[in-house]
């Protein structure tokens, strides 16, 4: 589902990151740690197929990204990369229905109403359509956006900082929805984070197995490979 080799990514007058080979399975749970600086949300955004790396051979859902650019990109992206930002990025002048259906439309789809309601319903969110963001609470738009990400059923859930300024009980909700949704689509879900409360919430969630795969950075994957 995930694999990469020698990969690494360079921001320019910086030292290059590099990070650790990977190869994680459909379906499994991926917890991306470490320090904030240390890369975390530019492995999700190769992985995502934003910034093409540096070196190094990244495959997702059977995608090679070294041979994927432009136009293509964008709609393999739509369609097979659910992406949860730290900043939820809804749109506020259109209503919780027309930023799910930018979605559709980015996938180069027609906007059909019928899968909208039906994610908005499966987070308990489905009386929230015709309200603007600005109407919503924090919990509530973290859903919204999360309905948003998994609207066209993709292979891969990527979460950057879900938890992030949440306190105990929502962070611990924030972990049940994405893990829930995850296994309820069958896709391969990244959760990148700093917080070590994920880790406790997918253990306890999981009946205290550490039912993921760490994949821990740290600042040391600048300037030499791990």
């Amino acid at each position: 589902m995930i694999h990469s080799t020698q990969l690494s990514y360079g921001y320019a007058g910086a030292a290059p990151l590099h990070f650790p080979d990977v190869d994680v399975a459909q379906g499994r749970v991926v917890l991306l740690s470490g320090p904030s600086g240390c890369g975390k949300s530019t492995w999700l955004a190769l992985v995502a197929g934003f910034v093409p790396a540096a070196t190094g051979r990244l495959t997702v859902a059977g995608q090679d990204l070294g041979k994927l650019a432009g136009p293509p990109a964008d709609a393999w992206r739509a369609k097979t990369i659910g992406f949860l930002p730290q900043q939820l990025h809804l749109s506020a002048a259109l209503t919780v229905a027309q930023n799910l259906a930018m979605a559709q439309w980015a996938a180069g789809q027609e906007q059909d109403d019928g899968p909208i309601r039906s994610a908005l319903e499966a987070l308990d969110v489905g009386d929230l359509a015709h309200r603007k963001p600005a109407q919503l609470s924090g919990g509530q738009a973290q859903r919204v956006a999360l309905a948003r990400a998994v609207l066209l059923q993709p292979q891969v859930i990527l979460a950057d900082e879900p938890t992030a300024s949440l306190d105990d009980e929502a962070a611990h909700t924030a972990v049940e929805l994405l893990l829930h949704t995850a296994q309820r689509q069958g896709a391969t879900l990244v959760i990148a984070t700093h917080d070590g409360r994920v880790a406790s919430a997918i253990q306890n969630l999981s009946d205290g197995a550490p039912h993921y795969t760490a994949l821990k950075l740290s600042r040391s994957t600048t300037g030499a490979a791990p």
